[in-house]
């Protein structure tokens, strides 16, 4: 893990390796970002250079050139701000995060980098820290060491005046704990499903527990047939490596606010007896990403001492065809006693879900959020960056998606029209189909989930089949590969509850 500090240090004065700056858009070529942490002699010999190289100022560009003398490192790395922002104005702080990351990511195989970014305030600090440290990320657990591996951006000292600050240092602070936990969520995802199975899965949260002081119940499956969970032991009948139901708690003794969050985790989708076609499972490996941001999330509230209780429910089941795979026209009785006819065996995470969410709503939570690398369908309606927030309740649905929004995660709240629910009670054997209408698939997917949450009670799905795996190139602080998505927005609606923003539940 990269090592963080913060320090007054001039950057003339501070040793380090490179230097980071930021510049922004000008009339005649890019010029110092306002509030930058470096001497103005430094930053404007600089940006003359910086116009001869062809760099511009824009949103994420990198360029590197040697340092001005003066410079207390040999090489100077600049990175793009966008336009500057008006006067009196801060630059937000996505912009601050995504340009940190940039830098950290072109950075690879340094030892230390000094970010001389805008950081006059803890959020700010905040925004740099976090950006740094996501973007200081990669995963070798499977390569072998090469001449060309050169590791991650080794230590980041972000400058900021107000260094000793007890909010700066707080800041700080939270931003290693958040980068340390999302890269947790990213390195599970990222994992070959043959190296993760339920039960490896179900020993990770167990190992995390012990290591963070949290509770963990796993119910294998002797216990998922002697309780009834149906739908995760008929979306995992398939497989040789059998499901698993994990129980997560980090509990506060001051705590007078529970959530529940609920994860997917299909260690890997191959989609049963409804088989995917060859271009479609190849990244299913990374369908357990809503369990693995649960997990990621509930330890991070665990490590920061949040004042709630936070319960992470991981539904674990690797979804495979074989003689004893439930097959399409089956019907499974679902924990709780509700019967569902399974049409299509690749539609198995609302049913793996429906279980945990019925146990999660036995404890009585004040809200509950799933999270779900769903459905193709919302992958349509919004891309591959933009996660969909679905809900019950129209305040939890729009305090989670604002959640998202400040944790710097792009978000869509969505409808559940009330018409799109007739077609999965259209069935003369069971009580509901896993199944409806094509049209609106997400949405339909977001209505069954709803038949299985407690009446009464907050709830809000997010759906992250878009934006839990990246297969394109790096941008900001995003890898390729497992994102990590979802984390820092569970983590901030868990702060916002601690800090009296959720309702007791009625």
């Amino acid at each position: 893990m990269t090592a963080l500090t913060l320090s007054k240090t001039s950057a003339t004065e501070l040793s380090a390796d490179a230097l980071v700056i930021g510049i922004v858009k000008g009339e005649d070529g890019p010029v110092p970002a306002p509030g930058a942490s470096a001497p103005a002699a430094l930053l404007s010999e600089a940006a003359g250079v910086l116009a001869t190289l062809g760099a511009k100022g824009g949103k994420e560009e990198i360029t590197k050139l040697p340092a001005p003398a003066g410079s207390g490192a040999p090489l100077l790395v600049a990175v793009g701000l966008g336009s500057a922002p008006e006067d009196g104005e801060g630059f937000p702080a996505e912009t601050l995060r995504r340009a940190a990351g940039a830098a950290a990511r072109a950075l690879a195989g340094t030892e230390h980098a000094a970010f001389a970014l805008p950081a006059g305030d803890a959020e700010q600090v905040a925004a740099v820290a976090e950006g740094a440290l996501l973007g200081a990320y990669d995963f070798t657990a499977f390569r072998k060491a090469g001449e060309d591996d050169r590791g991650p951006l080794a230590r980041v000292t972000v400058l900021t005046a107000g260094a000793e600050e007890a909010g700066r240092l707080a800041a700080a602070a939270r931003a290693e704990v958040l980068a340390a936990e999302v890269a947790r969520t990213r390195d599970l995802v990222n994992t070959p499903p043959n190296a993760l199975t339920p039960a490896d899965f179900a020993a990770h949260v167990t190992e995390a527990a012990a290591e963070h002081g949290l509770t963990v119940e796993v119910l294998d499956e002797a216990a998922l047939r002697e309780g009834g969970f149906g739908g995760i032991l008929g979306v995992g009948a398939g497989s040789q490596a059998p499901p698993r139901l994990v129980r997560v708690a980090h509990t506060h003794p001051e705590a007078d606010r529970t959530i529940a969050l609920v994860g997917k985790g299909i260690t890997y989708d191959s989609g049963g007896i409804s088989l995917k076609p060859a271009g479609h499972n190849e990244t299913m490996k990374c369908d357990m990403a809503g369990a693995a941001a649960v997990l990621s999330a509930t330890v991070a509230a665990a490590r920061l001492g949040l004042k709630v209780n936070v319960t992470g429910w991981l539904a674990l089941a690797e979804n495979m065809p074989s003689g004893s795979a439930t097959r399409p026209g089956d019907v499974l009785r679902m924990y709780g006693g509700t019967t569902v006819e399974v049409l299509n065996t690749d539609a198995e995470g609302r049913l793996v879900l429906a279980d945990a969410l019925v146990r999660a709503g036995e404890e009585s939570p004040d809200a509950i959020v799933d999270v779900a690398t769903l459905t193709g369908a919302m992958m349509l309606a919004l891309g591959k960056r933009i996660f969909g927030v679905m809900g019950n309740d129209d305040a939890f649905r729009a305090l989670v998606a604002e959640s998202a929004e400040r944790a710097g995660e792009p978000a869509w709240e969505m409808p559940l029209p009330a018409e799109l629910a007739e077609g999965l009670s259209a069935t003369v054997i069971a009580d509901l189909k896993n199944m409806g209408e094509r049209m609106g698939g997400g949405l339909v997917a977001g209505l069954f989930l709803k038949e299985f949450v407690p009446a009464g009670t907050p709830w809000a799905h997010l759906d992250i089949a878009g934006p839990a795996f990246n297969e394109g190139g790096a941008f900001g602080y995003t890898p390729k590969g497992g994102t990590g998505t979802a984390v820092r927005t569970l983590l901030a609606l868990a702060e916002r509850a601690a800090a009296g923003e959720l309702a007791a539940r009625g």
